[in-house]
């Protein structure tokens, strides 16, 4: 298979990129030069956001176009426009922010969807965004031939948007961690390698329309995604778990300051964590261990020096530690039912 990848240094282009060398197909990056690309791939240079940024594309043909842009989706309408006819199948990755808020615990991909951003403006907000490139992909490449995937929580080796890395910094600092509770809590997310290898799949079964890409509701819970944290990094960090309302009450954000976590039975945590998956499970869709994604991402992390590079258009993640140990001097017990 010949695979084109608009992006393909970083996170989730990065991991379909090597993904693809795994199969042995031959695999095109178009970037901007400022990261190197996996060994073995076909390197073009361009901006798509500059004038005749594009033109590295103007010759080639593939079996299909993966392309992650989350901007103004007038650079998903100018790469498609450009490649239309000479690509198999357009996926383009998108999020489960394009569903019309609050989506209510178990929606699927017939939940109504955000009114798009024009493809000609000027970049507005994720959501309109997102859902104005997935309507730039059909409107070039027609619904049979386009795949738009519905991520929702990314996590594994190379993130860039600080969540699960913060947590392994966290903990890897030691002491009493303020653990969001409850430990049951259940989480959805998909490990980024997982995510490549159902785009890949996708592409060989030929679908199309949308998929909500995440692991199935009971996949994981808190509790495992941060014992798989103290247990991939060691130490002396010891968790404590603490009521979701004296978190609220102290003023601490949900998803940002405490990445990835958000109270049970709000409208946030249906939105991020309550999705139907079944068509994308029924399609292919596997997801491997909690503890695999966070050892493997830990071992990244080593492998850098420690620090997980951030995207410059996320907003920064992470408590401050002054605000955790007041809370956690303010509240001795933990949650009912739980090791404090």
């Amino acid at each position: 298979m010949r695979l084109l990848v608009l992006g393909g240094t970083r996170f989730a282009g990065r991991a379909v990129v090597e993904a693809a060398l795994g199969r042995g197909w031959e695999v095109t990056v178009f970037h901007r030069g400022q990261q190197e690309p996996p060994a073995g791939v076909r390197s073009l240079h361009g901006d798509r956001t500059a004038p005749d940024g594009l033109a590295a594309l103007a010759e080639g043909e593939w079996d299909a176009v993966v392309d992650t842009w989350s901007a103004a989706p007038r650079a998903v309408r100018g790469s498609a426009r450009l490649l239309r006819g000479r690509a198999g199948r357009y996926v383009y990755v998108s999020s489960c922010s394009v569903y019309e808020w609050a989506p209510p615990a178990g929606y699927g991909e017939d939940a109504t969807v955000v009114e798009g951003a024009e493809a000609g403006a000027e970049q507005t907000d994720y959501a309109r965004d997102k859902r104005g490139g997935e309507l730039a992909a059909v409107e070039e490449f027609g619904a049979d031939h386009c795949v738009l995937v519905r991520s929702g929580l990314i996590l594994g080796p190379y993130e860039n948007v600080g969540r699960l890395p913060w947590w392994l910094g966290r903990i890897e600092r030691g002491g009493p961690v303020l653990a969001p509770g409850p430990r049951e809590l259940p989480l959805q997310y998909i490990d980024v390698r997982d995510l490549a290898e159902w785009i890949l799949g996708a592409v060989e079964r030929e679908l199309s329309g949308p998929y909500n890409l995440m692991s199935p509701q009971g996949h994981v819970t808190m509790g495992e995604l941060l014992d798989a944290c103290v247990a991939a990094v060691g130490g002396s960090a010891e968790l404590r778990w603490t009521d979701p309302d004296v978190i609220l009450d102290a003023g601490i954000e949900p998803w940002t300051q405490l990445p990835v976590w958000v109270p049970p039975g709000s409208d946030l945590h249906d939105a991020l964590h309550g999705a139907d998956v079944s068509r994308a499970v029924t399609t292919g869709l596997r997801c491997r261990p909690v503890t695999e994604t966070v050892a493997d991402t830990w071992r990244w992390l080593q492998d850098i020096g420690g620090t997980a590079p951030m995207r410059p258009d996320r907003t920064e993640k992470g408590l401050d530690p002054e605000v955790e140990a007041k809370v956690l001097a303010a509240s001795a017990e933990g949650v009912p039912g739980t090791t404090p």
